[in-house]
């Protein structure tokens, strides 16, 4: 795009250059038609720059109104899959599993508490003399819902799949497995989805971005199958819920 510009400024620099050049040394006769043919093509080549500049930046704002919806949901999946691994021990590999625990499942609340109890080998091996060690116990002090607790009554979780924005009918890739025997998932949708409507050249531009301050790389993704993280890949001016 920058060069694209550039080359449209170098051109219109030019034009003007060679208007002047005419003014000078080109017979009065036909200096007005070749003036107005010339000053035509300097206002279309500005015409065509501005609107290079503009659609870049309708570009860039509709872009981030598109990826703040995108981010929440996949917020809502990770808080969703982080209750789901408190009582399973590991994260939904599907959303129709997901879905159905944070309208069913309960989420125990515990509470942790160190006691004395008779360490029977260290007894036996002191001939009979009574050894204590200290072990951790876990009692359940009540139950909440995810439903309630992260959605607040509110059903969009029932469609959490969806990504909301750009392509219609679009989902959310969900992948769950493990890393060195560590629970770990995924959420994410391509930028071309949630871009569909969009010029091609900006979207690809987009695919490339690293900014710490947008969403670096080709999608927008929670979690990852590739490390234990249940992180972004965006800034955090992008969310309304972090």
């Amino acid at each position: 795009m920058l060069n694209i510009i550039i080359a449209i400024v170098a051109i219109i620099i030019s034009t003007i250059a060679i208007v002047w050049l005419i003014d000078k040394f080109v017979p009065r006769k036909i200096k007005p038609l070749i003036n107005i043919v010339l000053w035509g093509l300097i206002i279309f080549l500005g015409y065509i720059t501005f609107n290079s500049v503009y659609d870049e930046i309708k570009f860039n704002k509709l872009k981030v109104e598109r990826y703040k919806v995108v981010i929440d949901r996949l917020v809502d999946i990770r808080d969703s899959q982080l209750a789901y691994k408190e009582v399973n021990g590991e994260y939904a590999g599907s959303f129709d599993k997901l879905i159905d625990f944070v309208e069913n499942g309960k989420v125990p609340i515990t509470q942790r508490r160190d006691t004395l109890v008779l360490d029977e080998e260290r007894t036996r091996a002191f001939g009979g003399v009574e050894t204590m060690k200290t072990i951790t116990l876990i009692d359940t002090l009540s139950y909440y819902t995810v439903k309630d607790s992260i959605f607040k009554g509110n059903n969009r979780f029932k469609t959490m799949d969806d990504v909301g924005v750009g392509k219609s009918g679009a989902k959310f890739k969900l992948e769950a497995g493990k890393l060195d025997q560590i629970p770990v998932f995924e959420a994410s949708v391509d930028k071309a989805i949630i871009l569909d409507d969009q010029e091609k050249y900006l979207v690809e531009k987009e695919k490339q971005a690293v900014s710490i301050a947008g969403v670096k790389g080709e999608s927008v993704k929670i979690g990852s199958m590739e490390e234990v993280n249940t992180s972004g890949n965006w800034g955090k001016d992008l969310s309304t819920k972090e």
